[in-house]
């Protein structure tokens, strides 16, 4: 029996040692490299909009050009450029049965420049009552292709203005959707002046062809904007280099291309994404699921700042949504036998399944999930200036990233399916 069992551990251990051999192209120098560029004070925070943002995309394009990547069909190059309307409200005159209105109890979801309404328009009358939930219902209406005028119950004033955010969501509105603060009005004359602005974007995507499936698709994503600069600090330091968020999840990203490629041994079809926009609404990720079949996508591993310890200790990350597919467990039966843990999200309050570049293919029944090392109670450097290459450590990110090989290996084989998860 202990010779047995001797000889159980031997070939563990021998099984270990030669996945760990066949890992070596994931290695601590290489890391490095392309983490300094990505979070070097050159790229000054790499905000969207910038030429410094253009560099990134430009370094990520010559890598993925060496290691033999493949265009995204449809593209003429890895860069996936697309154009934002964005409409900043600049005045608004409301009036309800004669009673004038604060402007910031009025938001136009639109992309003309000047509105101009009342009862007689032809604009469909909408509420959200007090006992809906505010952003459901608000997502809802504004889905429907039609001008709309919607009064939310005054119930929900605190909370108002985040509506503003659905003027970022990225989409080119055929129609005017009017937000007021108020239950009802039988009488009303609404003024607004907007101005509108178009910006572009640029995401960064590989592809690796598969063999035997390649119709199926396996994504690997990170988003590679971060905050840009600010006012200097008491030290002179205004570049926010976003190092861990998400300098690390692209430096992944990027790795794992340059490692597959080499293996040159994947059925299905592998697709590598550089996101923009991610800090300022999801616009990169939000475009890029519209452009492509989610039904051929049966796996995404969207990695979001895994560049310092989790809350266990080395050797461990989680994953968002653990409960949502069997994604997760597929990912930890593939770790058996070596030091690496993958755990459940330990933040189920903080919703980080719908917080990151993954939700919009989740959304969409996509087994799309994000892998972080993030504490998110305690993270002292995030979103701070002091998120730079010499918070990582860069030692465990290297395990992290071959972790991530070793369990995605069935998947990109095609061997296992994570089950999908119910679209929203």
């Amino acid at each position: 029996m202990k010779k047995n069992c001797l000889f159980i551990l031997l070939l563990n251990f021998s099984l270990i040692s030669f996945a760990q051999k066949n890992l070596d192209g994931i290695n601590q120098k290489e890391v490095l490299r392309i983490e300094n560029f990505l979070a070097s004070d050159e790229l000054k925070g790499r905000k969207t909009g910038t030429k410094e943002i253009d560099k990134a995309a430009d370094f990520i394009s010559n890598e993925f050009k060496n290691y033999g990547l493949k265009n995204l069909i449809g593209l003429q190059s890895f860069k996936q450029t697309f154009s934002i309307v964005n409409s900043k409200q600049i005045s608004s005159n409301t009036m309800l049965d004669s009673v004038l209105i604060s402007s910031s109890e009025t938001i136009a979801i639109s992309i003309d420049s000047i509105i101009n309404i009342n009862e007689t328009s032809n604009y469909k009358k909408k509420y959200i009552k007090k006992d809906e939930t505010l952003f459901f219902s608000a997502t809802d209406i504004i889905k429907k292709n039609e001008n709309q005028i919607v009064f939310v119950d005054k119930s929900f004033s605190n909370d108002f203005y985040k509506l503003k955010r659905f003027k970022r969501d990225g989409t080119k509105t055929t129609h005017n959707i009017i937000f007021v603060l108020a239950n009802d009005a039988i009488k009303y004359n609404i003024e607004i002046k907007n101005k509108i602005t178009e910006t572009k974007y640029t995401n960064v995507v590989g592809v690796l062809p598969g063999k035997s499936k390649k119709e199926e698709m396996v994504i690997f994503s990170g988003h590679y904007d971060h905050l840009g600069t600010t006012k200097p600090n008491a030290t002179g330091d205004s570049i926010y280099n976003g190092a861990n968020d998400d300098a690390a999840g692209t430096t992944a990203v990027m790795m794992l291309a340059n490692y597959f490629a080499a293996q040159k041994n994947n059925e299905r079809t592998l697709i590598f994404v550089a996101f923009t926009a991610e800090e300022i609404g999801g616009f990169g990720s939000s475009y890029f699921s519209k452009n492509i079949d989610a039904d051929k996508i049966v796996a995404m591993f969207n990695l979001e700042m895994i560049g310092t310890e989790s809350k266990w200790g080395k050797n461990s990350a989680y994953i968002t949504g653990f409960e949502k597919s069997d994604f997760g467990k597929i990912l930890q039966n593939n770790l058996k036998g070596t030091a690496f843990r993958f755990e459940p999200d330990p933040y189920p309050k903080e919703n980080l399944f719908y917080r990151s570049d993954n939700a919009t293919l989740a959304a969409l029944g996509v087994p799309a999930h994000t892998i972080s090392t993030s504490k998110m109670d305690s993270e002292e450097n995030y979103h701070q200036l002091s998120d730079d290459v010499s918070t990582l450590d860069i030692v465990n990110m290297t395990e992290v990233i071959k972790a991530i090989a070793l369990s995605s290996k069935s998947i990109v084989s095609g061997k296992d399916t994570p089950t999908r998860v119910v679209k929203q």
